[in-house]
């Protein structure tokens, strides 16, 4: 079968690898019928997942249908269709009990699909503990509807909840790339009394505000006096940093209100620093990534009932065949594109 293959740092390519097998009695076999490119996959290509295995197959978005299942596998049967968690989690250790799935500590717990074991830019995937890692979808909700519950989608729903934002809040939200979008979705669900969008892109400024018109939309060099002028206590309620530059992350402290919550959704290439000689006395609450991903069910609930709808993020849709064109326009952030849909 065809796989898109980290095989070097800096390096991918198109394989023909063997069609994955059960390795466990609590595996599933998944045939991919939609797949996306993510920004994470690009980290893996430059070097900032210094846990990512060379020679795994790339890709943890996917959508499918299951193939076969092991004896213990009791959620989900061939002929399914089904979205796959970001997470390998084993439902059963203290991390897991809690709800800290990111956290399961068996030796695949985590982000290991597309990271350490091979992931779903392929024909085929192989899903470990897929009573834990596969939701079915509803009948209603197509493949294009369901490919960002597993991740990004799965990304915005935790981190609105762990924001701690309530009804009235004003929001400062940082990036609108596709996390970003996805996360601002699930703010919209909390009914804020206040949205704020910093995006430095024209191109995404624009696509937030054609979306969704009740959000402010402003710069990085705007989006300050514009908190300040509107926030009465000094800052914004909770602030969510999806953007993952430096600037951002300066701006996400500094535009909270004393005594906020601000979530740190985005990864970085470079390490971050806090500057707490200045913070001093602003008593705010950091949380951050990564995810726990264990409310598919409850999203894609949410999708068939029409709350929530990243269809539009979809921008571009490639062969499995053509990959490689795909990530050069997804990284070159090429012909306005938002996120590359790969049919196998």
């Amino acid at each position: 079968m065809l796989a898109y293959t980290y095989t070097a740092p800096g390096t991918f390519a198109l394989l023909d690898k063997p069609k994955p097998r059960l390795l466990d009695p609590r595996d599933a076999i998944v045939r991919v019928t939609l797949s996306s490119i993510c920004t994470s996959d690009l980290h893996i290509k430059h070097g900032s997942v210094p846990r990512a295995v060379p020679g795994i197959t790339l890709g943890h978005e996917m959508v499918g249908v299951v193939e076969e299942v092991g004896d213990q596998v009791s959620s989900v049967r061939p002929g399914d269709r089904v979205t796959v968690n970001v997470e390998t989690f084993c439902g059963h250790c203290f991390f897991c009990q809690h709800g800290w799935v990111n956290n399961c500590t068996d030796p695949n717990g985590g982000w290991a699909l597309g990271c350490r074991i091979d992931g779903g830019q392929a024909e085929y995937v192989r899903v470990p503990y897929a009573d834990q890692g596969l939701d079915l979808i509803p009948q209603e909700v197509t493949d294009e509807q369901a490919l960002f519950v597993g991740d990004i989608l799965a990304t915005g729903y935790w981190a609105a909840d762990i924001g701690e934002i309530h009804p009235g809040d004003s929001v400062l939200l940082l990036g609108a790339g596709p996390t970003g979008l996805c996360t601002l979705q699930c703010v919209l669900l909390k009914q804020p009394g206040l949205v704020v969008v910093c995006e430095p892109d024209p191109d995404r400024r624009a696509f937030v505000q054609a979306h969704y018109p009740q959000v402010h939309v402003f710069t990085p060099q705007q989006a300050p006096d514009f908190i300040a002028a509107h926030c009465p206590h000094g800052g914004a309620d909770a602030v969510l940093e999806v953007a993952g530059t430096p600037d951002s992350f300066r701006l996400a402290w500094t535009c909270a209100r004393p005594n906020a919550v601000v979530t740190v959704v985005a990864l970085y290439d470079q390490a971050q620093t806090l500057p707490l000689p200045q913070m001093y006395g602003k008593n705010l609450t950091f949380k951050t990534g990564g995810v726990d991903g264990c409310h598919c069910g409850e999203i894609l609930s949410l999708i068939a009932q029409g709350k929530l709808d990243t269809t539009p993020l979809i921008t571009h849709t490639v062969p499995l065949a053509d990959i490689a064109r795909g990530y050069e326009i997804f990284e070159q952030r090429r012909e306005n594109v938002i996120k590359v849909a790969v049919r196998p």
